[in-house]
């Protein structure tokens, strides 16, 4: 039964400095705290048999517990399954059986993912109490790697926008409560900065793993359209849908990645590819790399976003062969691909039958689209053209082999103002604040990785992407970027006093809790 959404205390005066913990420092910690190890390390003292799968599902719980009430980073905590699921974990280790490189350790899902085990409510009234009748293809590889499933993760309604509309109040940013975490895989990224599990899932449609990724300062990829099967996954838009992994590192992102991709039959967007294995492909040399900076990417930037991107990008110069300045192919017809036909196909019957269940940005966003009356004609060819683009866009990549660029243009705004936004009858359109749609519709691998932070203590993103199926490139470059750097190491400035600042108040927003 949902209850009103607790009262807020009010946000302590001054902003909180952000903590930073030095390499000696993290591993002090993660040797007395294993919510603090990487997915890598953590698996391997479980496969070493220094740490049960029990004893880390615990602690994460344990963890969960005292921050969830403070970020809504879970809808649903599946502690009892998770527990179930652990010691399942330590008696098949026990009798020899180790499942795969995940074995033991916590993993949190996105919730618009099935879980047979639990309610997939995505973030809407609607399916307020859905349990569907079986995993989604990750869900179910992630299980048969050995992941230990702790959670549904918050995430904005049916994954409508940036994570500020959700039914059960907006995610927060650990590294500030008050601001966003980016969206629409909102709880995901919010759960994994604050090492509340050890990866989680995404989703991405115009940026929905990368956004997060970069406000929370975490890594997020978007694979290769089609490499990862999105069956089980309440579509958005199912020609730009992806599934990805969002980690702590890139190592970790690789560990996940080799789990989750491969290809589907009952998935009609997936695509056949040759196995790789991208955790042996992060020790590929970079040095040989030639790099691309996208000039047009870099329009309209915020200053300190651009001076973090900027130094970034000087070193991976010296990484590698060089940087240049180059061009992408032009991406057009986003509104009618993006918002239209695809969207209102899944929705149409649930909005006819129940608007009411709806959050008022996604509602209107719905009755916009119906009213629009989208044609069949208009869409089919903006799917033509989309198809070419994807047919032709690895010839782009002629003289460079990846580019390099801001992944968001901004950092984290505040949840006020993107509420406040939501709920004007006509909201405006804001500038350009983001780089990661056009790769959804181009359908190549992009990663986001953290490059810095800025004045007030909040993370930036650098996105590295490159041509189809190029994942271990793409990854092996930014191992190279996150090695040669400490930003992964720095840690939110949350404790279990944090003060958790009321929002939408001036709205009126009543939060379900």
């Amino acid at each position: 039964m949902s209850i009103t959404r607790r009262q807020f205390t009010l946000l302590a005066a001054g902003t909180v400095a952000t903590q930073f913990l030095s390499q000696r420092g993290l591993a002090a910690a993660a040797a007395s705290d294993p919510t603090q190890l990487t997915l890598a390390e953590a698996a391997a003292r479980i496969r070493a048999g220094s740490l049960s799968a029990v004893e880390l599902t615990e602690v994460t719980l344990s963890r969960i517990a005292t921050y969830n009430p403070k970020l809504d980073a879970f809808i649903t905590v599946m502690k009892n399954q998770a527990l179930a699921q652990a010691r399942q974990l330590d008696a098949e280790q026990k009798a020899g059986k180790l499942r795969g490189p995940l074995h033991g350790v916590p993993i949190a899902i996105k919730d618009i993912i099935d879980t047979a085990d639990a309610r997939t409510t995505g973030g809407s009234a609607l399916f307020e109490d859905r349990v569907p009748d079986e995993d989604a293809t990750v869900v179910a590889r992630l299980r048969a790697a050995g992941a230990v499933i702790v959670g549904k993760t918050n995430t904005q309604e049916f994954a409508m926008g940036g994570g500020e509309t959700s039914f059960w109040g907006p995610a927060r940013n650990p590294w500030n409560l008050a601001h966003n975490t980016g969206g629409s895989s909102s709880g995901s990224g919010a759960a994994v900065a604050a090492f509340l599990s050890h990866g989680a899932l995404g989703t991405d449609t115009g940026g929905s793993v990368r956004m997060p990724a970069s406000f929370c300062g975490i890594v997020g990829l978007k694979p290769t359209y089609g490499l990862v099967p999105i069956k089980g996954i309440m579509p958005l838009t199912l020609s730009l849908d992806h599934c990805g992994p969002m980690t702590r590192t890139v190592e970790d992102t690789a560990l996940m990645l080799n789990a989750m991709a491969g290809y589907d039959q009952l998935d009609i967007t997936s695509v056949p590819h040759e196995k790789e294995d991208y955790v042996a492909q992060l020790a590929q040399p970079v040095s040989g790399f030639r790099l691309g900076k996208p000039i047009s990417y870099f329009d309209g930037v915020d200053p300190e976003v651009e001076a973090a991107v900027e130094k970034a990008i000087d070193l991976l110069a010296t990484l590698t062969k060089g940087v240049a300045d180059v061009n992408l192919p032009g991406v057009t017809h986003l509104g009618s691909l993006g918002t239209l036909g695809e969207t209102l196909a899944w929705h149409e019957e649930y909005f006819k039958n129940a608007p009411g269940k709806y959050m008022l940005a996604e509602r209107r966003r719905l009755a916009s689209i119906a009213e629009a009356e989208p044609k069949a004609v208009d869409y089919i060819r903006a799917r033509w053209e989309v198809e070419l683009l994807r047919r032709k866009v690895d010839s782009a990549f002629k003289d460079f082999d990846l580019v390099v660029l801001p992944t968001q243009r901004i950092v984290a705004p505040t949840l006020d103002e993107l509420l406040a936004r939501a709920a004007e009858s006509a909201p405006a359109n804001p500038r350009v604040v983001s780089n990661c749609q056009p790769f959804n519709v181009m359908g190549l691998p992009a990663v986001s990785i953290p490059c810095g932070f800025s004045r007030s203590g909040l993370p930036i993103g650098l996105m590295i992407a490159g041509p189809t199926f190029s994942e271990g490139k793409v990854l092996a470059l930014a191992q190279a970027y996150e090695k040669a750097t400490d930003w992964h190491l720095r840690k939110p400035p949350l404790t279990s006093t944090t003060p958790v600042p009321e929002v939408g108040k001036s709205l009126n927003i009543r939060w379900n809790r």
